[in-house]
């Protein structure tokens, strides 16, 4: 009797401890993919970035003064509307600059980097809305890996809206960086001549599991490999093949690494690992003191002069 009564808690032990992983990876799951969104606030998104970057209202006043600041839309495969904002040059120019948002932003807010491409350098700029954020639909976010085929799709439409004479540049910010390496391991057109992440991943796994841990003191096992099964199951892609430092190793353009030196969301380590797998050719910046996604907002001029500098040598 002893032992069946053993036998009956252990299973019932078991089965709760089974029960807790099942639910807590549907809630990581949702608390990851699909959390409250503040790029889907397409209002407040200008009010914050009109108040951090007080030059930039006038430059996107005076652009939809001139009907230059314009909207495009695509259909995903899946039949997905996703949006664009875009912009052409002063100045008649093939040099155009396609840039990604970070985790729950949206192209309002890399307009600061939109103005540094468009304003700064004479650069046209098309700026994509990601799934589940700003005007593109979309039921949830993809980190990057299923959002690096609609990257480049947008690189078709870059070409198609500028013309033969497109030399591309592909600019990404953390969730956007990742996207921007994830897209660099991807055949796509030879307009595109480089490749600039700031802040960037090495895979979605290692974001998540250094994540579970800092918020929740949590270890990876098993709530991870739970999580990275359901998202499979869900999804269709699994948080290990979501690999930026994959991506870039297959890479072979020019690619800007920038990454905040005291950054403690996407630590920096991340960036010296993912600059050893990328071959050459490469640069690297740290920018001191900065934390996640603040090197542009920090160091306003070197940031410029640094991507001025590396586009410069691989778009003439």
């Amino acid at each position: 009797m002893r032992h069946k009564a053993l036998f009956k808690y252990t299973v019932i032990f078991l089965a709760v401890i089974a029960g807790s992983i099942i639910a807590g990876s549907f809630y990581m799951l949702d608390f990851a993919l699909k959390p409250q969104n503040r790029g889907k606030d397409i209002e407040g998104s200008c009010q914050y970035m009109y108040s951090q970057y007080p030059h930039l209202k006038p430059w996107a006043d005076s652009l939809k003064q001139v009907h230059a600041l314009k909207d495009t839309f695509i259909q995903a495969e899946d039949g997905t509307m996703l949006h664009a904002f875009y912009a052409k040059a002063a100045r008649p120019t093939g040099k155009t600059a396609v840039i990604i948002h970070g985790y729950t932003d949206n192209a309002i807010r890399m307009f600061m980097i939109g103005y540094l491409y468009n304003k700064e350098l004479n650069y046209n700029i098309l700026v994509p809305d990601l799934r589940n954020t700003g005007l593109s639909q979309g039921e949830y976010i993809q980190m990057g890996w299923r959002d690096r085929l609609d990257v480049l799709r947008w690189l078709d439409i870059a070409n198609a809206v500028y013309g033969d004479t497109a030399r591309i540049v592909v600019h990404g910010i953390s969730m956007g960086a990742a996207t921007t390496m994830m897209v660099s391991g991807e055949p796509q057109p030879a307009s595109v001549k480089c490749y600039i992440e700031d802040c960037g991943y090495t895979s979605v796994w290692d974001e998540f599991a250094y994540q579970l841990k800092e918020t929740f003191g949590l270890p990876a096992f098993p709530l991870m490999h739970a999580t990275s099964t359901l998202c499979k199951m869900r999804y269709g892609w699994d948080f290990r093949e979501a690999s930026a430092i994959k991506q870039v190793s297959k890479c072979h353009k020019p690619m800007l690494f920038i990454h905040g030196e005291t950054d403690t969301f996407v630590p920096t380590w991340m960036v010296h690992e993912l600059y050893k797998a990328k071959p050459e050719p490469k640069e690297l910046w740290l920018a001191p003191t900065s934390v996640h996604a603040m090197s542009y907002k920090d160091n306003p001029d070197e940031y410029t002069e640094r991507v001025k500098n590396f586009v410069d040598k691989y778009i003439p």
